[in-house]
């Protein structure tokens, strides 16, 4: 049995079979369904948990090379979740239009949904 680190046995799962270069959505509760991309549902209730948790939850395990956001995150949220954000994700982080961020997706290996209320937190997570 597991005692440590992530628990659940779905994001294990998913987690294992990203390779170098693959890339992972973790999404807010509004994210769009995307059919074709295998999603572990975590959202509970609303910011249970968040996209910046599950970031942190799987940092400890994950090689974590460029990390893409919405560049509209930083204009829709106060300047505290933005330097939270960045001190997440370090130098890796990336802002791009929320157009091409969504361009980005299809190409995704997995995506976890979160229950972030958070306006454009979605991130996409490249493995190095």
């Amino acid at each position: 049995m597991l005692r440590t680190g992530i628990l659940n046995p779905h994001v294990l799962h998913l987690l294992a079979r990203i390779r170098h270069t693959n890339t992972l959505v973790i999404a807010d509760r509004g994210f769009p369904f995307w059919p074709q991309i295998e999603t572990v549902d975590l959202s509970l209730v609303d910011d249970v948990p968040t996209v910046q948790q599950v970031l942190a939850a799987i940092k400890a395990n994950f090689v974590i090379g460029p990390v893409w956001a919405a560049e509209e995150f930083k204009a829709a949220n106060s300047p505290d979740k933005l330097a939270a954000l960045q001190a997440l994700a370090g130098s890796q982080l990336r802002f791009e239009p929320h157009v091409e961020f969504k361009k980005r997706v299809p190409r995704a290996i997995g995506l976890i949904r979160t229950g972030d209320t958070t306006q454009y937190a979605n991130l996409i997570i490249e493995s190095a």
